[in-house]
């Protein structure tokens, strides 16, 4: 999609332009990159939950294996489940 292709804008904040068929910078490819090797606790896919506690405990599951997760590549200790 160009440009053209488009409604015409009334104002324009910042320095964004359109690329209309540019190639990517190198530091655009860099985050893009970065972007992608970002991985989430939540598995992929779609989900369906018979209700919104259902939906809440998996992802409550999920956080927390992400905090875990984060602890671990840290090297700190994590206080086990259910103990204060």
């Amino acid at each position: 999609m160009t440009s053209d292709d488009q409604q015409p804008i009334g104002r324009t904040i910042g320095r964004r332009k359109a690329r209309d068929g540019h190639p990517l910078s190198s530091a655009d490819r860099a985050a893009m990159d970065a972007m992608a090797q970002y991985r989430t606790r939540a598995p992929k896919g779609v989900f369906i939950y018979h209700s919104a506690e259902e939906m809440e405990r998996d992802r409550l599951r999920w956080r927390v294996d992400a905090i875990e997760e984060r602890h671990r590549q840290w090297n700190t200790p994590v206080r086990p489940r259910g103990k204060t």
